[in-house]
Order: C-alpha cells, then structure tokens, then sequence
C-alpha cells in the first residue's frame, strides 16, 4: 500500500499529458522543395500534408519576388491531402515565393506560412515564413470551456453511479438535496458546453474566412462553416447530444415522483453520454493526425481523457455535494459520511491514475520521435503543463495515504529510518474536503494551461522533414522535346507530368498515352490519355507504381494526322521518395499498448470474478466459454493467416515471376529496329491469319516472356521469326509488335 501511495506522486510527470489537445497538420512532401533552384520552371507546384483540408477553405498562391500574384491554387480533386497550383509556362528567372493556407479537416485549425524556390539562380534578400505557433487565445478560452463542461457531466454522472449510491443510496435513491445539486451540476455543464460550442463555431468562422466577428455574424458565415466543413459536422454531433442530455435531464426530473425507476435509469445511463462527448473531442484530437495507428491513437486518447475527465469531474463535484450532503450531520456523522464517499472515490482513482499514466506514455511515443522533438514548442508547452499538475499529484498522493491509517503508519515508519526524516514524518497531513477542494483548484488551474496546448503544434516528425527530389528527365523524341515527372516519385498516388514542345513551343493538335511498365514483374498499366492543361503539358494520375525498383514510363505522342512518336523514360523508383502519411508501430509502442491492456485487466477482472459469482457460474461454464473463445479466436486467426496465404499464392498464380526479363527499353530507336526485324524475319507474322488476330487481341494482357517465346519458338500455326536472332534483337521485335495494341 505504501507503493500504492506514492504512485500518485509519480503520475503527476504523466497525468494529463495528452487530455484535449488539438492537433495541427504539417507539409510532408513539398514539390519543389523550400529553397530549391531549378533549373527551368516546374509545371506545378505540389504540397501533400499530414492529413486531409478542407478543399473550401484551402487556399495557395504564387507570387513573383516584388510580391506580384502570378496564380493561384487550392486542394486538389482526387486527394484531400494535396494543395496544387498550375505553374504558367513563361515563368521567367528569379525568387518565387509561394503562400500556403491550408484548412485541416480533423481539426479546423489554419496555418500560413510562406515558402522560396528560385529558378535560374538563387537570389539573396528573399526568405520565406515559418507557420505561426502561436495559440489562438478565443480558441483556448472555448477548449477550456468545453472541456470543464465535458468534465464535469461525465465526473458528476459517474460520481453519482459508482460513488455516491453504493455510500449514501437508500434503496437505490440520495437525499433530494444532494440530488438536487447534482442536478444542477449538470445542468451547469451543459450551460458551459452550449456556450462553448457557440463561441467555438464563431472563432471556427473567424479562422476560415480570416475575417472579423462582426462579419461572421452580420453575412452569415458561420452558416458555410456549419454546412461546408468536417468542423461543423463535428459540431452538429455535439449540439445535438447537447440537446439529447437536456430531454434526458428533464424527462428525469419530471418523471422523478411518478416513475421513480425510470429516472433512475436515466441518471444510470447518463455516464455513456458523457463518455460521448469526450469521445467527439477525440475526433477532432491529436489523435485525430497521428501517423500512428490513428484509430488506436484514438481510443487511447479517449482511454486516457475519461479517466481524467472522473477524477478532475468527480473531485469537482465532491466540492459542490459535500457541503450540501454533511449539512445536516454531527461531528461523528459527517467525518462517516465523507470518509465513505472519499475512500471509495480514492479506490476507483487508483487503476485510473495507472491508466492516466500508461496511456499518456503511448500518447506521448505518438508525437515525440527524437530528442529534438521534446525542445519542440509543443515539449516546452507540454513540460509547463506537467509542472503545473504535479501538486495535484501530490495532494492527492496525500489525500490517498491519509485516509488509510495503516499505510499512513507504515510511511511514517519509512520516512523515520531516512536521514531527516523524523522532521518529514511529523509534518500534519489529513484528508477531508479542504484538500479536496485545493485539488481541485489546482486541476482547474492546469485545465487552462491544457486549453492552451491545445493551439500548439505536435512535433513534425522526422518523415516530413526531408524532400526527395522528384523524378524527371528531357529527351529528344524525333522532333519533339519530351519532359517527364513523376511526381512525387515513390511507390503510390503519383501524378505523371509530360511536356511536349516543338521547336521550343507547345505543340498544337496533340493527344498523348501513357503506360507504365514493372520490367523485373512483367506487369503494364493500361494505355491511359493524358489530360492536356495547355502550354503543352499533359496529365496523367495513377497508383500503378505500386513498389520500389525500376519501372518505366512510355509515352506515345500521336499528332492529328495519326502519326505516332515514341518517348521512354527509365525510372529508378526509392521507396524514400514515397509520401509518408503514416508509421509502423515499434517495440516501445507494443508494449505501451500491453500496459495499457494490462492496466484495464486490473480494473476489470475483479468486475468480471463479480460478475460470474452474481450469475452462479460453475467452473466447467466457464471453462468451456474461454475454450469456445479460443477456439473462436484460434479459428480467426488461423482463417486470416489463410485468407492472407492464398491472396499471395493468387497473385503469383496470376503474375509469376517471368521466365525471361525484357531488358531493352522500348524507346523510339528500339521501336525502329524491330519494325525492320519484324518486317525481314516475321513474315509469316505480316498476313491475316487467325492466329495472328488472336494474337493481337491479347496485346493487352499478353506478358513480355509470353511475347519472346512467340517470337523464339512460334505459337499455334503461327511460326517463329526465322533467322539467328539475338535475345535483344527479340526483346526490340516484342517492343516493337506491342505498338499494335489498342489505346483507351
């Protein structure tokens, strides 16, 4: 028990470390990147971030070094996450500054900053703009509102199921004055959360359209925010269990004489209401953003809140109950009375404060990944906040050992053995409302320090912190000038960006395909036509490029007289230059998770033992329930191992490793080589035959070995290209015998 003592003291470096605090989405791959010199314009500018904006409040801009607006931009259509701009193709040489404003979806938070790429040669004087950390004081004053009214309801319900019926409750009903308070206790918090969400929604309002108070209201902006936005369904959620708890409270309330057992009901139940309120601040939590496991970063979250949500609620409630409750009481009487109500307060809080501290660990592991990530704001700002809740830890250290005279003596035996510790051991201590209540107002203190983390930035990890330069390359296509990107170059999403001039500028009347070819897999893409944005530049998007390794890109320009040029890009594929979105979890996480695991274990085994002694369960039920659950839980598992086994043995079955590698780009000089080796070898290939229909008809799926074994050794009546051909004279005859395949 002395241990058990002081592991209050030591959850005071942990306890409220993550409770409410919001998070804000960061740059993970920026094309170009920050600083940057090119050596031409690039066709677009790209910024993929953490998590997904909202494309109606989103905004990027381009701007020349004198500040001139040159284009502008927004989300893109097909990925929430990606802010895009269309570079115009006279981009001249020179600083180029480009604004960003992105809205984040989980949590309505708007940053801006600024970023530099030159084109042509760097140019001194010019310097971009970090994102402002800074907390929003309007945000913080609502957070802190709203998470006291979250708080406060789900401590207060709570208190009066698990604490105050089982101390005070005659026949399953407290004392109309202590009812009555607790009433009003929640109607408090629904007051405060009303209040909280309509100030929310107007700061809401304020951040997206940057405007003032005043212009939300008098042109009804909240309105767009409150239909336009993932903040606002979030809100719309709130305000109608906002609305939900009321009827419950009133239906309760009025019912209270007539039906007494149907307004016990509702008090009983009203604890699972207040766990969802919490549960849609998590939504839109740090959480919410973690490259973790973000559903488990989630639940963990709520974990970790509800705990602290009881016992700063239900301490807070004790203060507003007690004086009320003991009014009537003696001496004697009232020290009973709350000597039952807080021991049994201080028991419940025991695996809670456990709680508080393993899932404020795996919080933590979520956010900080290096050591300079703690010297981040959000370390610093999270640091304060700790320091500030250790003398909450301690009072009620002090609160949990003195209501336990046992443990009381035994400490004060331990201390004696220390040096000094006589005078230690004879310091006053007690227990009783007046530490309860110091508590207490040290917890709300620390509140509105949690209220202000909840504006600053988690720590951006180190997979944002890097830019990979994109894949790209120009080469000369018969009269063209080709260039191809492939952006932003890793295994994924990927735009494809092809540039085509003619004599220097754009090329008129043009339609341009595009395949991507796994040489090593034998796998292509299907023929797809790029989408021409004008200045001669065709898009193209897909996630065929679906590992690292060498890939190619082939690109057929087809001008309007049907004449075909062939541009072949070979492309080294880094699994580096993949948009890293989210991480694997480590060792240090599992076992975090474990604690976690053991942590509710210890709550809940005792309720489980309880649970089949009230139900009479003999040992043989029970041991044939945990059979049948592991069996159950064996036959998932094994299923899943199979399922997972067969999906890798349908693959291979459908794409086996490739008895012969095509090795021989099939670039336009390729193209022409087989055409004259098809055309002097195959003849036998040159006619209508049937076999030579069937053949082409499976250009689309046919693989590459499946087209050099055709060539080397014939198929059906279809003969072999005659000759002493050499394995790359087959490869360019392959190469070139797929220009027959039709295009989408």
């Amino acid at each position: 028990m002395l241990k058990s003592g002081w592991l209050l003291v030591v959850c005071s470096l942990l306890a409220l470390g993550g409770l409410g605090a919001q998070a804000h989405g960061y740059v993970v791959r920026a094309i170009p990147a920050d600083r940057s010199t090119l050596e031409r314009p690039p066709t677009r500018l790209q910024y993929w971030f953490s998590e997904d904006l909202e494309p109606r409040f989103s905004e990027i801009h381009l701007r020349d070094q004198a500040g001139a607006p040159i284009a502008s931009g927004g989300v893109d259509e097909d990925n929430h996450a990606l802010l895009t701009l269309r570079v115009p193709a006279d981009l001249a040489d020179g600083a180029y500054v480009v604004e960003l404003r992105p809205a984040f979806a989980s949590d309505g938070h708007v940053i801006s900053e600024r970023r530099v790429f030159f084109v042509g040669s760097e140019v001194g004087g010019i310097a971009g703009e970090a994102a402002d950390d800074r907390a929003i004081p309007l945000e913080a004053a609502w957070r802190a509102l709203l998470n006291l009214a979250n708080m406060l309801f789900f401590g207060a319900s709570l208190l009066y199921k698990a604490v105050l019926i089982p101390a005070w409750g005659i026949g399953g009903e407290l004392p109309q004055r202590v009812m009555r308070r607790l009433r009003n206790c929640l109607v408090a918090a629904l007051v405060l959360a009303t209040t909280a969400n309509l100030i929310a929604l107007l700061q809401q309002s304020m951040v997206f359209f940057d405007a003032g108070a005043a212009q939300v209201i008098s042109q009804s902006l909240w309105q767009v925010v409150l239909i336009g936005s993932r903040f606002g369904d979030i809100w719309t959620c709130r305000f109608v269990l906002l609305i939900f708890c009321a009827i419950m409270l009133f239906t309760a309330e009025y019912f209270r004489a007539l039906m007494p057992q149907l307004a016990q009901g509702i008090w009983r139940g009203l604890p699972w209401l207040g766990a969802l309120f919490i549960g849609l601040s998590m939504v839109t939590s740090h959480a919410a953003g973690s490259t973790l496991l973000p559903w488990v970063a989630i639940a963990v979250d709520w974990l970790h809140a509800l705990a602290v949500a009881f016992w700063l609620g239900g301490a807070l409630t004790l203060t507003l109950v007690l004086p009320v409750a003991l009014a009537p009481y003696a001496a004697e009487e009232r020290r009973r009375a709350l000597q039952a109500v807080l021991l049994r307060f201080s028991r419940l809080m025991l695996p809670l404060v456990a709680l508080v501290i393993v899932s404020g660990v795996y919080n933590a592991l979520n956010f900080f990944v290096t050591a300079a990530d703690i010297a981040s704001s959000y370390g610093r700002a999270l640091g304060l906040k700790l320091l500030l809740a250790l003398p909450v830890f301690m009072l009620g250290a002090q609160q949990h050992i003195a209501l336990r005279p046992a443990l009381s003596a035994r400490l004060r035996t331990a201390l004696e053995r220390l040096p000094f510790g006589g005078k230690l051991s004879r310091r006053p201590g007690g227990a009783g409302g007046t530490i309860l209540r110091l508590e207490v107002l040290l917890m709300l203190a620390t509140l509105i320090a949690v209220a202000w983390l909840s504006a600053t930035p988690v720590p951006e990890p180190e997979l944002s912190r890097s830019d990979i330069e994109t894949p790209s390359a120009t080469i000369e296509a018969g009269e063209f000038t080709v260039g191809g990107s492939i952006i932003p170059g890793g295994p994924g999403v990927n735009t494809y960006d092809t540039v085509v001039s003619r004599a220097g500028s754009p090329a008129p009347d043009l339609q341009v395909y595009l395949q991507l070819v796994s040489p090593e897999r034998a796998i292509r893409s299907r023929w797809q036509a790029a989408e021409q944005v004008g200045d001669g530049l065709f898009v193209a998007a897909g996630d065929d490029i679906d590992r690292a390794g060498g890939w190619w890109m082939l690109i057929d320009i087809v001008e309007s007289d049907g004449a075909v040029t062939r541009a072949a890009f070979a492309w080294d594929i880094s699994q580096a230059a993949a948009v890293q979105r989210t991480r694997r979890p480590q060792a240090i996480h599992l076992f975090a998770l474990f604690a976690i695991v053991a942590v509710l274990a210890w709550q809940l085994v005792p309720r489980g033992r309880r649970l089949v002694r009230a139900k009479n369960l003999t040992a043989g039920s029970l041991a044939i329930a945990l059979v049948a659950v592991g069996v159950a839980l064996g036959v998932m598992a094994g299923g899943a191992a199979m399922i997972d086994e067969q999906q890798r043995s349908y693959e291979l079955t459908l794409n086996p490793p490739p008895r012969v590698v095509n090795t021989t780009l099939p670039d336009a000089a390729s193209l022409a080589r087989g055409e004259g080796l098809y055309r002097a070898h195959c003849l036998a290939w040159q006619g209508e035959s049937a076999d030579f229909r069937a053949l082409r008809k499976r250009l689309g799926s046919a693989r590459d070995d499946f087209l050099y074994g055709v060539v080397a050794e014939g198929w059906r009546e279809l003969r072999a290209c005659g000759g002493e051909l050499s394995v790359e004279e087959r490869w360019d005859v392959v190469n070139y015998f797929r220009t027959f395949e039709a295009r989408e």
